[in-house]
């Protein structure tokens, strides 16, 4: 390895100092040029010396004698940190360094990716991920996001990659804010095929890491409109108390199971679509009915299977206003089969 921990580099494209804080591997390091951490090719680094060295001056220049009349106004500055925000503030990006290792014929092949939280926003968030194989949760971090800041997570080992794994987040804002939502959740499920693409777009460009944007800007809070009644009731209209309308209603479940031999008899002849949408179909109706009969949580059982139907049905939780949030979690009843739903009103 040319470089080792500590030494001070050159980075050639852009002429600017920094030092090594890491090895990556045989042929990338990770570099730290005033605070800002980013992996690069040993290639495209040199020892600092010979640049010190060409702008050394071996005699001094002769002063010219300047009159005050001569020098130039001085002009304020920029404001480099608006400047900054301006340029980079471009969302949170879930971002992945391919970690190559030679194989037996001397070969670079991927065995792991480095995988990174990337914070391009003025704003710091907390936020909660985990990773999640078949339905099953492999790893969970809960942390602190700053602003324009990134944050390592974990390895992903490539060979992983075949069993499609599903990245999901949770973020919530560091200093709230009741003009925003209270929660929002992002998730990203990739296929080896695609990150495989994405490595073979990288290096023929002589990129180190490849991203995903989970979101641009933090949602706000949803507003709820509010009609205003009177003019109805003036008007000679009969206005109703609608909270009184629960008590012909169906009665609520706490807990539905969506497995479709429990919804009907006759499935065996229905193709997968149809299926989806009879579950989907009785998720929204009991979903409404825990609404209007103001439960405080339900349980929905979705199974584990392919993960399209609980994928669905978290889709569909993550539009409504009336869910607070929800969670995938085991439970000895149903492992992590069943998704638990906690409304608010």
């Amino acid at each position: 390895m040319k470089f080792q921990v500590g030494d001070k580099v050159v980075v050639m494209h852009s002429n600017e100092e920094g030092e090594v804080v890491d090895i990556l591997n045989d042929k990338m390091v990770m570099v730290d040029v005033r605070g800002v951490k980013f992996p690069a090719y040993t290639d495209q680094l040199d020892f600092p010396y010979f640049k010190r060295f060409i702008e050394k001056k071996l005699f001094p220049e002769k002063k010219e004698k300047k009159f005050i009349d001569q020098i130039p106004v001085e002009r304020k500055p920029p404001d480099s940190k608006k400047e900054r925000i301006a340029k980079v503030a471009d969302g949170v990006w879930l971002t992945f360094l391919p970690i190559f290792e030679a194989d037996e014929f001397g070969d670079d092949i991927v065995e792991s990716l480095k995988v990174h939280l990337v914070n391009n926003t003025p704003t710091g968030y907390l936020f909660s991920y985990k990773v999640n194989y078949f339905g099953k949760a492999e790893f969970e971090l809960e942390n602190q996001l700053f602003h324009f800041q990134d944050f390592y997570l974990h390895d992903v080992l490539f060979a992983n990659l075949n069993d499609n794994p599903v990245f999901e987040f949770e973020f919530s804002l560091v200093t709230p804010d009741k003009r925003k939502a209270d929660y929002y959740e992002s998730s990203l499920k990739l296929k080896a095929k695609q990150v495989f693409a994405r490595i073979e777009e990288i290096k023929k460009k002589g990129d180190a890491t490849f991203s995903y944007k989970l979101f641009d800007h933090y949602p706000d809070k949803p507003v709820e409109d509010k009609i205003d009644a009177a003019p109805l009731n003036a008007s000679g209209y009969r206005i109703y108390d609608a909270s009184r309308a629960r008590q012909h209603l169906e009665p609520a479940r706490q807990e539905i199971d969506l497995h479709i031999e429990k919804l009907s008899s006759d499935w065996t002849h229905l193709d997968n679509f149809e299926i989806l949408t009879q579950q989907l179909q009785h998720f929204e109706k009991y979903f409404d009915l825990a609404v209007a009969h103001h439960l405080p949580s339900m349980i929905v059982i979705h199974g584990l299977g392919s993960g399209k139907l609980r994928d669905e049905l978290h889709e569909l939780l993550r539009l409504k206003k009336e869910v607070k949030s929800f969670i995938n979690r085991y439970d000895p009843r149903y492992g992590y089969g069943a998704t638990e739903i906690f409304f608010q009103y």
